[in-house]
């Protein structure tokens, strides 16, 4: 009997949701997980907890005011401009965007990684 050139998927079978291959090794490895929120005080707590401020972009304020969003750390950059947090909430809902974060990275240490997506 021919074996089907489409029989090693089967063998294979679906790979776990959010898995990667590693270079390094033949097995399979999860990925870091990250979850989504709307929530002020959860977005405001995790910003705040490492070291970064509400900001815009210098010189992206249209005529509604409003600039591009983006969080500055501890290594302040001079092309963002702090802003309130009033105002860094009302452009997010103006916006109808969620915040994607990670708690944590796939070793334990805790994580910066962030970013504006739509809802």
């Amino acid at each position: 009997m021919v074996p089907s050139r489409h029989a090693h998927r089967r063998r294979l079978g679906r790979l776990p949701a959010r898995s990667v291959l590693s270079p390094t090794r033949s097995r399979r490895e999860p990925l870091s997980s990250g979850e989504t929120t709307t929530d002020h005080d959860t977005i405001r707590e995790w910003i705040e907890k490492r070291g970064g401020i509400p900001t815009v972009v210098k010189g992206t304020k249209g005529e509604d005011g409003e600039g591009i969003l983006r969080v500055d750390f501890a290594e302040r950059d001079e092309k963002l401009e702090e802003i309130p947090w009033e105002e860094f909430f009302q452009v997010f809902e103006d916006r109808a965007i969620a915040f994607l974060y990670q708690e944590e990275t796939k070793d334990g240490s805790e994580s910066r990684f962030f970013k504006f997506v739509k809802r």
